[in-house]
């Protein structure tokens, strides 16, 4: 298997501009001078990634105390996104990457195990972003449950 071009900590993290789940473009761009945390993740509504970001929403006070803001992406086009956000009552922005560029621009779409086969997917993955767009974690291959709890210790929020 091969790294893709992941990122590391001291990168510039690649910038991006995609529709949320009401079709607005956000862009990396728009949180310069705030900490994002920027998570890939393979679809909306299936089991683990609903569970992922779940956490995220339940704990989404807590980290933007901290100073640190939430951008979820996947392949997901807007409308699934959109119904997504509104089941699960998420709140903050689920972005919608269908041709993969940003996904594979950070290391987050490429060679992947699953059930112990070799695949292409998207890679379930976790960044902190500073103010200065710089990458200060690159976490691949996270889980889905426990992660956000894992990110809070990790951070000491």
């Amino acid at each position: 298997m091969t790294d893709n071009n992941r990122l590391s900590p001291g990168d510039t993290a690649p910038n991006f501009t995609l529709p949320d789940a009401d079709g607005n473009h956000v862009s990396l761009s728009d949180y310069r001078g705030r900490k994002v945390i920027v998570y890939f993740y393979p679809a909306a509504s299936t089991p683990g990634c609903t569970k992922q970001a779940c956490d995220f929403r339940d704990n989404l006070a807590e980290l933007n105390e901290a100073g640190l803001d939430i951008v979820g992406i996947s392949p997901d086009k807007p409308e699934k996104l959109a119904k997504f956000r509104d089941k699960e009552e998420l709140n903050f922005p689920l972005l919608s990457d269908p041709s993969k560029e940003t996904l594979t621009a950070w290391g987050a779409f490429g060679e992947k195990k699953m059930y112990g086969k070799v695949v292409q997917g998207v890679i379930r993955s976790t960044f902190l972003i500073n103010e200065n767009g710089a990458v200060e974690q690159a976490q691949y291959n996270v889980r889905a449950t426990g992660h956000v709890a894992k990110l809070r210790r990790d951070l000491d929020v």
